[in-house]
């Protein structure tokens, strides 16, 4: 892993700079207004090409380190296709709410309540490192390096999904603070008490 991390590190940033653009582009969409009468399919497929966009921007910068990225899009088109779905269809029930206020974090609080916030950044965050354990597939290391390509994937995987719920009840409990003691929310049942 310490041999790789040199090479990853700028990949990595990158990344993160790119799925941030992915996912303002899906919650500006979710912004405008629908045309009446027509289905959604449309923009979804819309926003799925403005991803593979992305992509392409995101591939030809890293073109200028070591690391060589295809993508299989038959791998992770299930996952993306679902993501961009529920991050769409969550930010309009945000942004289009009935929250008698306009700000964002009291429409979030009309729209949700903490608990399928929680579960919504979970699944959101699962639909993710699913994704990102299909893209793993796709990169391809130096030389010396490819033998640590599975071992590096899975464990990214693993704290993927081991932070995912802890990271989802921390973030619902920050932007929807439980109206009886604002500074320290109560947490939210997990998953498992269900």
């Amino acid at each position: 892993m310490r041999l790789a991390l040199p090479h990853l590190e700028p990949v990595l940033m990158l990344n993160v700079g790119k799925e941030v653009e992915k996912d303002t582009a899906i919650i500006l969409d979710a912004g405008l207004p629908a045309t009446p009468g027509t289905a959604d399919e449309p923009r979804l497929t819309a926003l799925l090409q403005a991803t593979k966009d992305i992509d392409r921007r995101f591939l030809a910068n890293v073109g200028r380190f070591p690391v060589e990225i295809v993508v299989r899009y038959d791998e992770i088109i299930p996952f993306r296709t679902r993501r961009i779905r529920l991050l769409h269809h969550a930010a309009t029930r945000i942004l289009n709410g009935e929250s008698p206020s306009s700000r964002l974090r009291d429409a979030l609080g009309t729209a949700y309540n903490r608990e399928d916030f929680a579960r919504l950044l979970h699944e959101l965050f699962r639909l993710y490192a699913e994704e990102v354990r299909s893209l793993s597939h796709s990169v391809r290391l130096p030389g010396p390096l490819i033998p640590l390509r599975e071992m590096i994937a899975r464990e990214l995987l693993d704290v993927m999904l081991r932070v995912a719920w802890p990271l989802a009840q921390e973030i619902a409990a920050r932007a929807l603070p439980s109206p009886s003691s604002p500074s320290s929310p109560s947490a939210p049942s997990s998953p498992a008490d269900d």
